[in-house]
């Protein structure tokens, strides 16, 4: 199997996951929604599991299903420039965000290791899982960052005049 064969397979089930997720969110505020204003008999679980079920939608798109050119950029001095500074500008950009995710992620992942110990008020659940998609987004900036820069390179022609 190709690599761009297990990117693709990669990518349709991060779509799954998140699309179960954001299905799991809809229906427990419906539920919410049904028990506190239909029955007058507000839940408190659904409260808790709402709010975690959004961190991980939020945290798990933009880790792993919004696309590249999908991204929120500033591009006013970027489209001014020649195709060669717009290269190096997005090496940069890519080195920032990837070497600060990188820097990031050790830090990160003690604390919500840490966390572990803490319950959620309700339904009593590690905290460690409910902020676990964050390491997940470090791991992903960085990984994109690494593997766009590598492209990014290979993109650059040299003749022997600039060697």
């Amino acid at each position: 199997m190709r690599f761009a064969e297990i990117g693709k397979k990669c990518k349709h089930a991060a779509d799954i996951v998140g699309g179960f997720l954001y299905i799991g969110l809809f229906l427990t505020f419906v539920v919410q929604v049904t028990a506190r204003f239909g029955f007058n008999r507000p839940l408190m679980w659904s409260d808790e599991l709402a709010v975690i079920l959004y961190i991980w939608v939020v945290l798990w798109a933009a880790a792993f299903m919004v696309p590249e050119d999908e991204q929120v950029r500033f591009g006013l001095l970027y489209d001014l420039v020649p195709a060669t500074v717009q290269k190096l500008m997005r090496i940069a950009g890519y080195l920032i965000i990837g070497g600060l995710s990188a820097w990031a992620l050790p830090a990160s992942w003690n604390y919500i290791h840490f966390m572990a110990r803490e319950g959620t008020p309700v339904l009593g659940w590690p905290i460690m899982w409910v902020f676990l998609p964050f390491a997940m987004l470090l791991v992903s900036l960085a990984v994109r960052a690494a593997w766009n820069i590598t492209v990014i390179m290979g993109q650059f022609k040299f003749t022997k005049e600039q060697q």
